[in-house]
C-alpha cells in the first residue's frame, strides 16, 4: 500500500504515547486501541498525525487545510462527553470532502439508538429482546408483556457503560431503582429489555457494498462468582484484573451448529444493511438454548485493538493486523470516490 497521510481523531485522554513501556496493564487498557493504530501505521511507513478532540470542530478543520491527510482514521467515540455526537463529527467530515473511516452518520444515528435500531430490526422478523424505554424522570411502570427478570442499561451509551450485577433487576422495586440510576448517574433515557438467559455473542462485519462477515465470536464468562448474572459489565469489558481473576476470555464460538452460524452470519449481515452502516461494525446477540439469536445492539466503529474481538476475529478469518487496518482505510477512501463519482 502506498505511504499515506492519515489524521487519527482521538479523545484527548486517550492520545497514545511513543511506546507503552513503564505502563500498567490497566493503564495501556486505557489507550490501547489509539496505540496500536498508531504504533502500527507508523511502522507500515504511513504518516500518521494523531489529534485529540474534545468540544471544538476548528482544530480538524485547521489540520485538513494545512496538512490535507489522504484520509481521517476516526476514533473518537463522543464529542463534548456525548457518545450520540459522534455522528455530527463525521457529518462535519463529509462537509469538508475528506474522506473517513468507520460508519456514516446516518448509520451512526440509527444504531446508536437501542429503541429505534431494535424496532426496525423487529420489522424486518429478527429476532430482538422484548423492550420499553423510561425517558427522563418519567415514572416507573413495568408493562405486563415484560416479564422479569429484565436488565436496564443506558439507551445512548455503549462499551457496557453503566452496566453491572445490579443492572439485571427481579422484582419491580429494582426496575425503579436501577431506572433511577441511569437517570441520574448516566444521565440518558433508559431502555429495559427481556433478560436473555444464553450465550454473548458476537459479530464483525467488514465492507460497504460488498460485506464480509467475519466468525462468530463468543465471550466467555469463566469462572464468574456462584449467583451472578453472565452479562457483560463494565468489569467484565475494561477491568484486566478482574478479567484475569474470573477467566474471563473472547475466543471462536463452540459447539454451534454449523447451520445456526450461517444463521448468524446472515442476520448480523442482514442488520448491518437495515442499519445502514458501513466501514466495519460489530453485531451483538444473545444466544438463547433454544438457539434463538437475539439481537441486542450494533456496534459501529467497534474498539479495533490487536486483541479486542473484532481483531481477533479478523485475524482467525486470515486477516493480519496491518492488513484489516489497510482495509478500513480504503473502504474509507473508496466510499468518498464513490460518493464524488455519484
Amino acid at each position: 500500500m502506498k505511504k499515506l497521510r492519515v489524521l487519527v481523531l482521538v479523545h484527548p485522554d486517550l492520545m497514545p504515547p511513543d511506546s507503552s513501556k513503564g505502563y500498567s496493564e490497566q493503564e495501556i487498557n486505557e489507550w490501547k486501541t489509539e496505540y496500536d493504530v498508531v504504533h502500527t501505521l507508523r511502522l507500515a511507513g504511513h504518516d500518521i498525525r494523531p489529534l485529540g478532540v474534545h468540544d471544538e470542530l476548528k482544530p480538524i478543520r485547521d489540520e485538513i487545510e494545512s496538512w490535507r491527510p489522504d484520509v481521517v482514521l476516526m476514533l473518537l467515540e463522543q464529542f463534548r462527553g456525548e457518545a450520540i455526537y459522534d455522528q455530527n463529527v463525521v457529518s462535519f467530515l463529509e462537509l469538508m470532502h475528506v474522506p473517513y473511516t468507520g460508519c456514516n452518520p446516518r448509520g451512526l444515528m440509527l444504531a446508536r439508538g437501542k429503541d429505534l435500531s431494535k424496532t426496525l430490526a423487529h420489522y424486518h422478523r429478527i429476532p430482538v429482546p422484548a423492550f420499553a424505554v423510561y425517558p427522563m424522570h418519567r415514572k416507573v411502570r413495568r408493562p405486563a408483556r415484560l416479564p422479569l427478570p429484565l436488565i436496564v442499561k443506558s439507551l445512548n451509551e455503549d462499551g457496557s457503560y453503566g452496566i453491572s450485577q445490579a443492572s439485571v433487576v427481579d422484582s419491580d422495586a429494582k426496575l425503579a431503582e436501577r431506572v433511577g440510576f441511569i437517570h441520574e448517574r448516566i444521565g440518558t433515557p433508559a431502555i429495559v429489555e427481556q433478560y436473555i438467559e444464553g450465550r454473548e455473542i458476537y459479530v464483525g462485519v467488514l465492507g460497504n457494498e460488498r460485506l464480509r462477515v467475519l466468525p462468530v465470536w463468543e465471550l466467555e464468562f469463566g469462572n464468574m462468582a456462584q449467583g451472578d448474572w453472565l452479562i457483560a459489565t463494565e468489569r467484565v469489558k475494561h477491568d484486566t484484573d478482574y478479567q484475569e481473576r474470573r477467566g474471563i476470555l473472547h475466543g471462536p464460538a463452540k459447539n454451534i451448529a454449523p447451520e445456526l452460524v450461517a444463521r448468524i452470519q446472515r442476520l448480523a449481515k442482514r442488520i448491518y444493511r437495515t442499519l445502514g452502516l458501513d466501514g466495519y461494525a460489530r453485531i451483538d446477540f444473545r444466544l438463547a438454548a433454544d438457539g434463538t439469536p437475539y439481537f441486542l445492539e450494533a456496534n459501529p466503529n467497534p474498539e479495533i485493538a490487536e486483541s479486542q474481538e473484532f481483531a481477533s476475529a479478523a485475524r482467525h478469518d486470515g486477516i493480519k493486523y496491518l492488513d484489516l487496518l489497510h482495509r478500513i482505510l480504503v473502504l474509507g477512501m473508496s466510499r468518498a470516490t464513490a460518493a464524488a463519482s455519484g
